[in-house]
């Protein structure tokens, strides 16, 4: 994509919506829908990466109960013309094509290359990518096999909801979540995934989120790694604006 003058691309991940319940993340969630409302204007896409929502699981006939105000600010910016893309998350894996069919929103399960302007993106989650983190790629092998999603289906959602809910919060491996505790530039594991990935194929930038840290780090002489933080501690998104890419935070 080619942007037009004065447009921006736009990138955002980890709201976890629900947690550690629909009242105390509804302030977020209105934050949020500001941003999108205030983006909306200069925006040629809007990119989301993934855990917006801290639980989901779509039953054949049935989501889960609340996020009204994101989902229908998502619908507008969608139906006015603005190209958006959902990357699956940790928390939000069991997605399947709600998104696609009710806002046509593309949902993604794992990275995918962007160009913009002719700057190469890597654009995804980041969960399970890298060194390390062998409890969860496990844990991750299990959730997503079709098995499994089809025997959770057979759960209630009055009681798949709250039990999925209450081990998101609870339970480390399953949640895949660390310690937001910055590990160095050489031990970053996302860092050392884009090292890896540049050694067959040359990319500007690899934006991620899944760390809930802002950070910026250099993995080649012209590539850079950046984790865009989250919106529960650091309100922090990534903007492009057809020169260079950005970590910004959202203050109001």
């Amino acid at each position: 994509m080619q942007l037009p003058t004065g447009k921006k691309v736009y990138f955002s991940s980890d709201n976890h919506l629900g947690a550690p319940n629909q009242q105390f993340s509804k302030p977020r969630e209105a934050k949020f829908v500001a941003w999108l409302d205030e983006v909306k204007h200069d925006a040629a896409a809007i990119f989301l990466l993934g855990d917006l929502f801290d639980f989901w699981f779509e039953y054949k006939h049935v989501v889960p109960k609340g996020f009204v105000r994101v989902l229908g600010k998502l619908a507008e910016i969608k139906d006015s013309g603005i190209p958006i893309y959902f990357f699956v998350g940790n928390h939000d894996l069991w997605m399947d094509d709600y998104f696609e069919q009710e806002l046509g929103i593309p949902v993604y399960h794992r990275p995918k290359e962007f160009s913009f302007n002719h700057k190469t993106f890597l654009v995804g989650h980041g969960d399970g990518l890298g060194p390390g983190d062998k409890g969860y790629k496990r844990m991750k092998k299990v959730f997503t096999n079709p098995f499994s999603k089809w025997l959770y289906r057979w759960l209630h959602p009055d009681l798949g909801v709250p039990l999925a809910q209450h081990l998101s919060v609870k339970n480390k491996l399953i949640s895949g979540d660390e310690d937001a505790k910055f590990l160095g530039e050489e031990n970053e594991w996302l860092a050392q995934y884009a090292k890896r990935k540049l050694e067959s194929k040359h990319y500007d930038y690899f934006i991620f989120g899944h760390r809930h840290l802002p950070m910026e780090i250099k993995v080649g002489k012209n590539s850079t790694y950046f984790n865009l933080g989250d919106w529960i501690n650091f309100y922090t998104y990534g903007v492009f604006d057809g020169e260079k890419f950005e970590l910004k935070e959202y203050k109001k």
